[in-house]
């Protein structure tokens, strides 16, 4: 009896922990971490590193006086070298170690054993990012990020610069227009295509820039942001009258930096500009966010006088995005389809694309417009999204880098909200006047 009592002492205590462990670590992961996982990861990591690295082929043979001192010292066989390992550094989702390569290795080479560097650290994964040359960081992620996301408090935000959706490896994805102007974002119904719009247009709400919407869906999805946009068409009728004066105000605007370029003898090569942003501040026009939703509308047509209009959208679709650039004009293209089969000039449009997003769509072909030119096996990871987890989306650009992301919740009431309080940021510009969306704020100032 007493035996059983001390089972039962020492057990039942160690059963109840166990069975916390187990229940922290499937429904509450963030709190599991840094009180159990990081621990014993950091541990194995520290006592298994040089087995692993070698284990993984990440190793190269010492120098010769490296090897000279072993023998000298120890008497003992002289084992390849890792990388140089740095301090280890605990985050809240997981761990950060910087590694100095050895000469002739690669980025690749540890890339390419990430998996096998999972497994035998125990974490979820393991991501590797260049710091500069010679020298990398590995992000290990103890727990799935992307199930209930959590955005890092230090996002990276700034003017043109917004956070809209959390990375795999647990860092900000952040939609910066002066790195990546213009950008194809799709989604089929109910993927998050949404949600990650509604950020986009909440974190830009309170930037000194102009919101153009071109929504033709009736303007159900950007008419909720109306007290915040400079001007809103709902239909392609309404488009077909609006592009041309995006247009033209981008041609005004080449024409003040022309004016600027004429430039006497002796001014700085610092005031010398091929772009808005070389202008002074005081010259420099207000720079203009377009958002098109369901873009394949402006495709669609019924008859030869909807093609002529067709037509003349699409060309004026594709000049802004040659050119919007350098004019401070950046294009922000949504839908749930896009391809060849829309009609002359979707592709020439996709080319001028820098950015890629694919949420969870329904046929491969949509993924493979948006990622295909840019790794396969972006779309084999955008065709694998489950429809359970709205917001997940696969990311990339046209220099091949992709990576997984998901957008947080944020409800259509906070959204707009955010843009009615920002109302009063909205910028004079004369040519979109006529199409600004009558709000309360706009009738009043009307009155």
């Amino acid at each position: 009896m007493s035996e059983l009592l001390t089972v039962l002492g020492v057990g039942g205590p160690a059963a109840a922990l166990g069975g916390t462990a187990l229940y922290a670590r499937s429904r509450h992961p963030a709190l599991y971490w840094p009180a159990v996982g990081l621990p014993f990861s950091a541990a194995r990591l520290l006592g298994t590193y040089g087995s692993v690295m070698e284990a993984c082929g990440l190793t190269v043979p010492p120098s010769r006086l490296h090897a000279l001192a072993v023998r000298a010292a120890t008497r003992r066989e002289v084992r390849p070298v890792p990388p140089r390992r740095g301090m280890l550094r605990p985050t809240a989702t997981g761990l950060r170690l910087r590694l100095r390569l050895a000469p002739g290795q690669e980025v690749a080479d540890l890339a390419a054993s990430t998996e096998r560097l999972r497994h035998a650290w125990g974490v979820h994964a393991v991501h590797v990012a260049e710091i500069k040359p010679g020298t990398v960081e590995l992000r290990l992620v103890g727990f799935d990020v992307l199930r209930m996301v959590r955005m890092p408090r230090r996002t990276g935000s700034g003017f043109l610069r917004v956070p809209v959706a959390l990375r795999e490896d647990a860092t900000a994805y952040l939609r910066d227009y002066r790195a990546v102007p213009h950008q194809l974002t799709l989604g089929a119904t109910l993927s998050g295509k949404s949600m990650y719009l509604r950020h986009l247009l909440a974190g830009l709400a309170g930037q000194p820039v102009a919101l153009v919407g071109i929504d033709c869906k009736r303007g159900v999805e950007l008419a909720p942001f109306a007290p915040r946009l400079s001007a809103l068409a709902t239909d392609p009728g309404e488009a077909a009258e609006l592009l041309p004066v995006l247009v033209r105000l981008m041609e005004e605007r080449y024409d003040l930096i022309r004016a600027r370029q004429r430039i006497p003898r002796g001014t700085a090569p610092e005031e010398m500009t091929s772009d808005v942003w070389g202008l002074p501040e005081s010259e420099r026009p207000v720079p203009v966010v377009v958002f098109i939703d369901e873009v394949a509308e402006l495709f669609l047509t019924a008859s030869r006088k909807d093609e002529e209009r067709r037509d003349e959208m699409v060309t004026q679709l594709v000049r802004l995005a040659q050119l919007g650039r350098a004019a401070g004009i950046f294009l922000e293209i949504c839908g749930q389809r896009f391809g060849a089969e829309l009609g002359k000039g979707a592709t020439m449009l996709r080319a001028q694309l820098t950015g890629r997003v694919c949420h969870r769509v329904n046929d491969e072909a949509t993924a493979k417009m948006a990622l295909g030119d840019i790794a396969p096996e972006a779309v084999t990871a955008a065709c694998a999204i489950a429809p359970e987890r709205p917001g997940l989306a696969v990311a990339g650009d046209t220099s091949g880098g992709w990576t997984r992301i998901r957008t947080p919740f944020l409800a259509l009431a906070d959204a707009a909200d955010r843009c009615r309080t920002t109302a009063h940021l909205v910028p004079d510009l004369p040519p979109l006047m006529p199409f600004r969306p009558v709000t309360g704020s706009t009738a009043a100032e009307a009155a």
